[in-house]
């Protein structure tokens, strides 16, 4: 049988960046992989971010959103179904940060899946740096995301005090309690920076299994609070003139609503600035100096060189106020 691997976490926590790093590992074991990315919209970003990862061992899949949860579940399904012929020795389903972990063991058990598939690993990303004050959907969300994985890895140590990684777990032990889990977290918990991930803790990671755990079901509310406002076609300013100022506005007016992340590309001109160059010096080999990633959190607004992209944004959070932040970036479109 094919094992699935779900890797969850909330928005921003770092999933497609540990996807990368997990599929690489599994294909230097001459493993035969695909990835599902399962997004929570109408555009995929983290798809266009795996391209890299693209060739004889590794198929890249999406199903996205942008209707209703029984449309998508359906389209969930027909993609497993087609995956499940295509020779694979383990399938890895990135979900959206908004996603209920149930619905991933719901469909597997289906027929024709549970005689082609058998859960792996379930792994969960949780940014070190986890902020103390989440809505009470977005609290569920982590414990669900959490409460079964086999294995939990801390992103952005790096960026982390100790305090601040201390904190975030004591965050996530509230969190089992607040829906009556048992569980609790505390040495199993990688926490270091995924670089330095020696192949003893690869071979942790890909036999983690996930945990049977018991929890207080808290259905999502029928009209989701959650939301995404897309850009399509839109020429943003250049970091030099204004980009991040321009993003770092928008996520920090409440008026905009509770947004989680920013995310996109940019078509950017490398020569343009000398200094900026130099910030990026560091790109791959094979990145095009053409196009910027753009993945911000209210903590962090990053822009690295990519290959490949499209003139797209995505701002996805609660309650967000679409009149508003039209208003920041109509003038782009």
């Amino acid at each position: 049988m094919i094992k699935v691997d779900l890797i969850t976490g909330f928005l921003g926590a770092g999933k497609t960046t540990f996807i990368k790093k997990y599929a690489k590992y599994l294909m230097d074991q001459s493993l035969a992989i695909g990835i599902l990315e399962n997004d929570y919209g109408a555009v995929n970003v983290d798809m266009m971010l795996l391209q890299e990862l693209q060739g004889d061992q590794c198929d890249l899949s999406m199903v996205a959103g942008a209707c209703d949860a029984d449309c998508h579940r359906r389209r969930f399904k027909t993609k497993l179904i087609a995956m499940g012929m295509s020779g694979y020795d383990r399938v890895l389903i990135e979900p959206s940060g908004i996603f209920d972990v149930d619905e991933f063991y719901d469909v597997l058990y289906e027929e024709p899946l549970n005689r082609w598939y058998e859960t792996g690993n379930v792994i969960a990303i949780v940014d070190g740096g986890l902020e103390d004050k989440l809505s009470e959907q977005s609290e569920f969300l982590l414990a669900s995301q959490i409460a079964g994985a086999g294995t939990i890895l801390l992103s952005k140590t790096d960026q982390c005090s100790e305090e601040e990684i201390n904190r975030t777990i004591r965050h996530m032990n509230c969190a089992m309690e607040e829906v009556h889990c048992e569980r609790r977290f505390q040495d199993e918990i990688i926490c270091k920076d995924w670089d330095s991930l020696t192949d003893s803790d690869w071979e942790k990671i890909t036999s983690g299994g996930y945990v049977h755990a018991s929890y207080v079901k808290k259905p999502l509310e029928e009209e989701n609070a959650y939301s995404t406002q897309y850009y399509l076609g839109i020429h943003l300013p250049s970091p030099e003139n204004g980009l991040e100022t321009l993003i770092r506005q928008v996520m920090e007016d409440p008026s905009c609503g509770n947004i989680f992340r920013i995310k996109g590309f940019l078509k950017w001109k490398s020569g343009a600035d000398q200094d900026l160059s130099e910030e990026f010096s560091a790109q791959p080999e094979d990145a095009s100096p053409g196009w910027l990633e753009i993945n911000a959190t209210r903590k962090n607004i990053r822009l690295e060189p990519i290959a490949k992209g499209q003139e797209v944004l995505i701002v996805i959070g609660e309650n967000l106020n679409k009149e508003k932040i039209d208003s920041y970036f109509a003038a782009y479109v």
